[in-house]
């Protein structure tokens, strides 16, 4: 799915969607940041280690920080699209609010898994905070990944929340598209909507590269 089945219009509920989804995209953007962090780091150390017999300081320590990190910080953004893996085989025939309760139903069942991820969670970085725990090679404290990742989870609760109020409204009214929901979308749409993201990328360099010629050295 993609941005192009989450449904927009001025109801409070898209607005706040679009609030959070903002906010959503920043981390997502840091945790590409992260992704590559990790990759920099994996080249520098390999050829380092090769080039100089001099691998990064601390490699496997900064790792142990960075892969969390890059892993949770998409995690809404990607719930509010709808990129998590699922089985539609069963919901994708539904329609109306039959539909829109069972996706209420699935989405409550995260929110429940999520408060109870971010209980777990907390208590397992506030142990971190109070004991100094730190990383075995240049000592590097593990509390800052494992507070954000009770942060992210609860992001993503936030987001589960979100979303249940969109189906609630969908249930009352029987919309046959709700606000701030990733709708389904069959293979040929997934196919057509990311042709024409593509495409308006394409268009937008075309529009702003200077015509042949102009403005070049003669």
């Amino acid at each position: 799915m993609s941005a192009h089945s989450v449904r927009e219009d001025g109801s409070a509920v898209s607005i706040a969607d679009r609030l959070l989804f903002k906010v959503e995209s920043l981390l997502n953007l840091a945790g590409g940041l992260c992704i590559l962090g990790v990759m920099l780091m994996s080249v520098a150390n390999i050829l380092g280690r090769k080039l100089f017999d001099m691998p990064v300081p601390g490699y496997i320590d900064w790792m142990m920080q960075l892969v969390p990190a890059m892993a949770f910080l998409g995690i809404a953004y990607t719930q509010r699209l709808g990129g998590h893996i699922r089985m539609d085989i069963l919901v994708a025939r539904l329609q109306g609010r039959t539909l829109w309760i069972a996706e209420f139903a699935s989405v409550l069942l995260m929110l429940l898994l999520a408060l109870a991820l971010v209980y777990g969670s907390w208590d397992h970085a506030y142990r971190a905070i109070t004991l100094g725990d730190s990383t075995v090679d240049i000592n590097l404290p593990t509390w800052p990944v494992k507070v954000l990742v009770s942060f992210m989870l609860g992001m993503f609760a936030l987001r589960c929340m979100l979303q249940l109020w969109a189906y609630a409204i969908a249930i009352v009214t029987g919309v046959r598209e709700p606000m701030a929901v990733p709708l389904i979308e069959d293979a040929a749409t997934q196919a057509m909507n990311e042709a024409e993201t593509v495409s308006g990328m394409v268009d937008e360099q075309m529009d702003n590269a200077p015509a042949n010629g102009a403005g070049g050295p003669r």
